[in-house]
């Protein structure tokens, strides 16, 4: 018996205003849908963009739920079970690959902050702050790497255009692979 697919009426979706202009939707692992909105958009605008998006929403739910259902469970270390001297194996390694990986680029940046992020794997400032996922550490070291060399590339563009992904492949020629082994893994 096939499961049922779901209408819009099944499917929850959480409202998050802030200081944004435009209307925007996400569907987060796991089947949590976002709308998020500016602060002062009336509910009917709301609505109806989601209407709009009716069936992307249901597509991505479904896709979603249907991954988290049948993607193998990695348990990571909580931050809390990381102790001192496991912390400072962790940001030696970043510190270690990332130096490396700069000095082929040819770029600089300032420091390098481990954390517990919720919803990506690394991040790069305007700044030249580069922040990692401590995750990154207990996974393939090839993962790690693509990622250090993705935010590093980061310092050459600030951005996800040709330029960037061309970049990001003369270091990392199967990136492609590697961001969708990266999906394998629940943050």
């Amino acid at each position: 018996m096939q499961p049922e697919i779901p209408t819009m009426t099944d499917i929850p979706i959480k409202i998050i205003r802030s200081r944004r202009s435009t209307l925007a939707l996400e569907v987060r692992e796991g089947g949590e849908v976002i709308v998020r909105a500016p602060l002062y958009s009336r509910k009917a605008e709301i609505d109806a963009f989601v209407k709009a998006h009716e069936n992307w929403i249901i597509t991505k739910y479904n896709l979603m739920i249907t991954k988290q259902n049948s993607k193998p469970e990695h348990v990571f270390p909580k931050p809390e079970e990381i102790n001192a001297a496991q912390l400072n194996r962790i940001k030696a390694k970043f510190a270690e690959r990332t130096a490396y990986y700069a000095g082929l680029i040819n770029v600089t940046y300032n420091g390098i902050t481990v954390r517990n992020q919720k919803t990506r794997w690394g991040s790069c400032s305007s700044k030249g702050n580069l922040n990692f996922n401590y995750r990154l550490y207990y996974m393939p070291a090839e993962l790690m790497d693509y990622v250090i060399i993705h935010e590093l590339c980061h310092r050459k563009y600030m951005n996800h255009s040709k330029e960037f992904w061309d970049e990001v492949s003369r270091y990392c020629p199967d990136y492609a692979a590697k961001r969708q082994k990266l999906k394998d893994y629940s943050i």
